[in-house]
């Protein structure tokens, strides 16, 4: 397990309290990108697990994932097909012991699921015409396959028909309609991605997406995506938040009524905007890379004046008297960002690598901030300017000239490694606002900034953020070690410029100019060779 913070401030609750706050009351760790290995050994069992359950012969079952327990006891996930087609309603879940007996099951439907015949009357192509007419959009894309239906009335054999596209809101749809194969009817439909308004603290009013139906909507989206409110405590997983309008939250925070949302909202909309950055702009499906969305924890503790990344989960306090959340976006990108590197290159979390790994949640974090680009938080380089962490008005670090904190360094040193990681993320910090900006004094999005270069190293031309992040990101992926340090993020940046841009282009000598500018020594990669 590992524990990241935004701030220096150390966390003020035991390493037991921590793993509580993960694991849950019940003592669950869930693995939110798939166990594989506990997965593919449940999948093996399988078969005798349907046994012990007593399921038909005609019936097989599928391991969607693997909760385990402090004790040993695992929760296995599994949906079910029959005949091979996969049962719309037939998931369940059993808690085994150690040694794979079963304890307890619980079932969405009985073991009953056997629709009356297995043979469709209706073809793909007349289901996906009935679907696309209901959907009530122009069609994008639709894709169909056959389900049984048991997730209401009596188990049919049906076309699942989902379809993508826009809604007259401008909302984007994944719509899944089930057209009975029998008949050529709809049985159901359910939209995937719901509709919802944000009234967020520091973003303004933002589109959320949301599940569920009124009067229960769910603060969670189709990607799994979701926030829960730990009610001042520091454990368990809390209740998730539900709304009756989906209108969540009211632009101001507060521990009672409507306004309790806000901190949710923001949060909600942080990891929404932290998914899509990644995956649209670096083609990253999320954390772990597997196209699910992570959980958000609001509410944690009382006046508790940090944000920290669990290896499994955001958590954020409700900071300067339980009225300034560290919620606002880019905390979010940095926090969700500490889970890539952990599932990248896993960067140790001390010395010159522990100052990378800080550095690169303070980069994207940034780079969400600017993806979002909301009016209420214009996009910039400084690091949590709307939290008031401190109660002075300032951000917590300032990336065109990290010793403005006063703790921070600006260029590298042999000794930068042994400041404590947020301070020896400066110099990276450096890198990236001259990488994309340049060096000397400037103004961008209306703030002024002044990036000075180290040790009379000549002037940078910056190129823009867009090519700092997916060089960093490159690099992040594809070069570095748990061990690296600046060195190996010279080198390693150099050849990612290199493999994305060419040699001697002018991204790359901007990456390789920037790095001089921080005082990084040269080492083995130039654009040149």
């Amino acid at each position: 397990m590992s524990s990241r913070h935004l701030t220096g401030v150390a966390l003020a609750v035991t390493v037991a309290a921590v793993a509580a706050s993960v694991t849950g009351a019940s003592g669950a760790v869930a693995a939110p990108g798939g166990n594989t290995a506990l997965e593919a050994a449940e999948q093996a069992g399988a078969a005798s697990t349907g046994d012990d359950l007593g399921l038909p012969a005609d019936q097989s079952l599928t391991v969607r994932s693997v909760v385990t327990d402090r004790d040993g006891t695992r929760h296995v996930r599994y949906d079910r097909t029959v005949d091979g087609l996969p049962v719309v309603g037939g998931d369940l879940v059993v808690a085994k012991s150690t040694n794979g007996t079963v304890k307890n099951s619980h079932w969405n439907r009985g073991k009953a699921v056997a629709p009356a015949s297995t043979k469709a009357r209706v073809g793909k192509a007349a289901a996906s015409a009935t679907a696309a007419k209901a959907a009530g959009y122009r069609v994008d894309s639709s894709a169909a396959a056959l389900v049984v239906y048991a997730s209401s009335g009596t188990p049919r054999l049906a076309w699942q028909v989902t379809t993508t596209g826009i809604r007259a809101s401008q909302t984007p749809s994944r719509l899944k309609t089930w057209v009975d194969a029998r008949t050529g009817k709809v049985i159901d439909s359910a939209e995937t991605i719901q509709e919802g308004t944000g009234n967020t603290q520091y973003s303004g009013t933002v589109t959320l997406n949301t599940i569920g139906t009124a009067p229960n909507f769910q603060l969670k989206d189709a990607l799994g995506n979701f926030t829960v409110d730990l009610l001042g405590g520091t454990g368990g997983p809390g209740p998730l938040f539900t709304d009756a309008d989906n209108i969540w939250g009211t632009s101001a925070q507060g521990l009672t009524g409507a306004a309790r949302q806000t901190a949710a909202a923001d949060a909600q909309w942080g990891a929404q905007e932290t998914y899509d950055y990644y995956n649209t702009v670096l083609g990253r499906k999320g954390i772990w890379n597997t196209g699910v969305g992570a959980p958000s924890r609001v509410h944690y503790s009382d006046k508790y004046p940090n944000a920290f990344w669990d290896g499994a989960q955001m958590t954020y306090g409700d900071g300067l008297n339980n009225l300034r959340p560290l919620t606002s976006v880019d905390v979010a990108g940095h926090e969700m960002s500490h889970g890539v590197t952990e599932n990248t290159a896993n960067l140790n979390y001390r010395g010159e690598s522990g100052g990378l790994n800080e550095a690169t949640s303070d980069i994207f974090g940034t780079a969400v901030e600017f993806f979002a680009n909301t009016p209420a938080d214009v996009p910039d380089y400084l690091i949590g300017e709307k939290i008031n962490l401190n109660g002075d008005g300032k951000p917590l670090r300032y990336m065109d000239n990290p010793s403005k904190d006063g703790r921070s360094a600006n260029c590298w040193s042999r000794t930068v490694g042994r400041l404590d990681v947020h301070y020896s993320s400066g110099p990276l910090n450096h890198w990236f606002f001259m990488v994309s900006e340049g060096s000397g004094i400037k103004t961008v999005n209306g703030v002024g900034y002044n990036s000075p270069t180290c040790l009379g190293a000549p002037a940078v031309t910056g190129v823009g953020h867009a090519v700092a992040e997916k060089v960093w990101y490159r690099t992040l992926t594809t070069k570095l070690t748990s061990s690296s340090g600046y060195a190996a993020a010279r080198n390693g940046a150099i050849a990612s410029a290199k493999e994305l841009y060419g040699k001697n282009s002018a991204n790359c000598l901007a990456v390789q100019a920037a790095f001089t500018a921080i005082a990084v020594p040269a080492g083995t990669q130039t654009c040149a060779n």
